[in-house]
Parts: structure tokens; C-alpha cells; sequence
């Protein structure tokens, strides 16, 4: 994972996983849990982006 990812995982959760995994359910269910909370959007584009 390069510095960038984990930036922007930290900053713009939404972003990372757009840029790793594209459009699609990920990007979605990420945009979700950042919705409803700042860290879960976090964690997942972590995890996502490992």
C-alpha cells in the first residue's frame, strides 16, 4: 500500500476505494459506512485497499 492510499483512505475514504476498485459495490458500500460514520468508511477502505 503506498502512502498516497493510506492518505487518502484516511482523508477521503470514498476516493481510495473509487481508485482501487472502481465503480462498483465496494466504492458503494463505502460511501455508506462513511455516511453513517467517518471511521467504519475508514476501516473498510483499508481493508479494501491492502
Amino acid at each position: 500500500m503506498s502512502l498516497l492510499t493510506i492518505i487518502l483512505s484516511i482523508l477521503l475514504p470514498p476516493v481510495a476505494v473509487f481508485m482501487k476498485k472502481g465503480f462498483g459495490g465496494a466504492f458503494l458500500l463505502n460511501i455508506l459506512l462513511t455516511l453513517i460514520g467517518w471511521l467504519p468508511g475508514v476501516i473498510h477502505a483499508l481493508i479494501v485497499n491492502d
